[in-house]
């Protein structure tokens, strides 16, 4: 069999590969790329609009971000990193529309403010210590706080309609939060690959095996999933961005820098309501905190979505327990990810996590009225009838291996690149896509860092990224200056 050369094999058409993609034909349109898709379709996992929240992950709302560290001080690190690279996505994503590489930005990003809302003295106390916190950073400079029941009537009715009012109740909101479609978007950036040379999408095709060759070329065998024939690729850099599925193409792959590595697939699940006079009533992303053994995926939120231009509210998510590491995936995929080399850190954060597993499974089996009853909590007067229940993605956090422990699970992304930096993966879920630019950025100065000292593509990552090389965390100034620009390009001004 003979086979095809190309510069770059995109692994998974989500919002991942997509944005490299595009950065990568950006700095040079030259490259040959192939994007590889086991489904029929662009989006259909974790990037589709119904597969994850949407929320443009800021910081600004999702409480589990700012842990309480053991002196009783707010451990700011994770929000500044998280807020700073959605910046970066925001400036990316600018510099697309401007480019007209991608459309007019209410079809892939709409404003959503993003709150918090808490109750109970301890809570009331752990918001507002946050707030004062952040809120003495530029980069949270716009967050306001009020425990008043009469202000937060105000921001949030549906939420404080008829709660008890002798209930301590507090919340934070910043006005230009966001809600992203993050299958549109996906859509779009791929659609606008398709129109460049040397760009090629083949859909429902999986990646069998591959395996480098001695002179360093990826060996990818392919199948089409329709017609079963068998086709070669030789690829030069090869990203693993298929979600849940990464993680067995890096055990195929072979390569040392995966050993050790597994997954812990969870589900999730959201209430839906499309009632207009229910969802008009509510315009934010309204993030409280997760019950006590929850994972930090599962904080409960009460969301407006906007997808293909129709609004929706969702709650949730209510987590589950699959051995399924894809949505449309098989039952075997955990059973089939175990290796001599990971088993141990498997079985040792496998047993030190009995109690997430446990929480898990009573989540899946939770009734609607259940389901409900944890909404009421949010919103007091919902009625069971006027909700749906609908499955959202699948996400397989990461196992790994720990010098101390042996093992341990761990919620986030990592990316793992091989010491030649011709192949890539990203593994973990939250928060995703909303820092997808600042990931590939990094995997680009690890895997193409020859081409990245050459003055070009160092002028052009700027271009596309005003803040490239410098800190937003660090630089008042350069943060007001890209937020001003990002939010009035892509009209997130409330």
């Amino acid at each position: 069999m003979t086979a095809i050369t190309t510069d770059v094999v995109l692994v998974g058409a989500g919002a991942m590969s997509a944005t490299l993609g595009m950065m990568l034909k950006q700095l040079d349109p030259s490259f040959e790329i192939l994007m590889l898709e086991k489904q029929n379709s662009v989006a259909q996992e974790s990037s589709d609009g119904w597969n994850n929240a949407g929320t443009g992950h800021a910081a600004y709302c999702e409480l589990n971000y700012t842990p309480v560290k053991s002196d009783g001080s707010i451990d700011t690190t994770k929000a500044f990193n998280i807020n700073s690279a959605f910046e970066v996505s925001l400036q990316f994503w600018s510099y697309l529309v401007e480019q007209g590489a991608l459309p007019e930005p209410a079809r892939f990003i709409n404003t959503a403010p993003h709150k918090s809302f808490v109750w109970g003295d301890d809570n009331v106390a752990f918001l507002k210590k946050r707030y004062e916190t952040l809120k003495a950073h530029h980069l949270f400079k716009d967050m306001e706080f009020t425990d008043d029941p009469e202000v937060l009537r105000q921001w949030m009715p549906l939420i404080m309609q008829d709660r008890d009012p002798h209930q301590k109740v507090a919340g934070t909101r910043v006005r230009y939060g966001s809600d992203v479609d993050f299958g549109a978007l996906t859509r779009h950036l791929v659609s606008n690959l398709e129109q460049q040379e040397g760009f090629e999408l083949k859909l429902s095709h999986e990646v069998v095996d591959l395996n480098q060759k001695d002179n360093g070329l990826w060996a990818i065998t392919l199948k089409d999933t329709k017609t079963g024939s068998i086709q070669a690729v030789d690829a030069r850099f090869v990203f693993l961005g298929a979600g849940g599925g990464a993680l067995p193409l890096l055990q195929k792959s072979g390569v040392p820098e995966g050993h050790g590595y597994g997954g812990f697939p969870v589900s999730g699940q959201w209430l839906v309501c499309r009632k207009p006079e229910i969802v008009k009533q509510h315009h934010a992303k309204v993030y409280g905190k997760a019950p006590i053994g929850a994972p930090p995926m599962s904080v409960p939120h009460l969301d407006t979505r906007i997808i293909d231009g129709k609004e929706a509210l969702l709650f949730g998510p209510f987590a589950g327990f699959t051995t399924k590491f894809l949505k449309q995936g098989s039952f075997l995929d955990l059973v089939k990810s175990v290796r001599p080399n990971n088993l141990k850190p498997m079985l040792i954060a496998g047993l030190g996590n009995m109690d997430l597993t446990r929480y898990l499974i009573s989540e899946v089996m939770q009734s609607h009225k259940s389901r409900v009853d944890a909404l009421r909590q949010f919103y007091p007067n919902a009625r069971d009838e006027d909700w749906e229940l609908a499955i959202a993605g699948q996400r397989v956090q990461i196992i790994k291996k720990d010098p101390e422990l042996g093992g341990k699970l761990e919620f986030g992304t990592e990316v793992i690149s091989t010491a030649d930096g011709s192949l890539a993966a990203l593994l973990g879920a939250s928060p995703g896509a909303s820092t997808a630019a600042q990931t590939m950025i990094n995997i680009i100065e690890t895997c193409f860092a020859e081409r990245m000292t050459n003055a070009d593509w160092q002028q052009k990552m700027k271009t596309m990224v005003p803040s490239y090389g410098k800190s937003l965390v660090n630089d008042p100034d350069l943060l007001a200056e890209v937020r001003q620009r990002t939010l009035e390009t892509l009209k997130l001004h409330p």
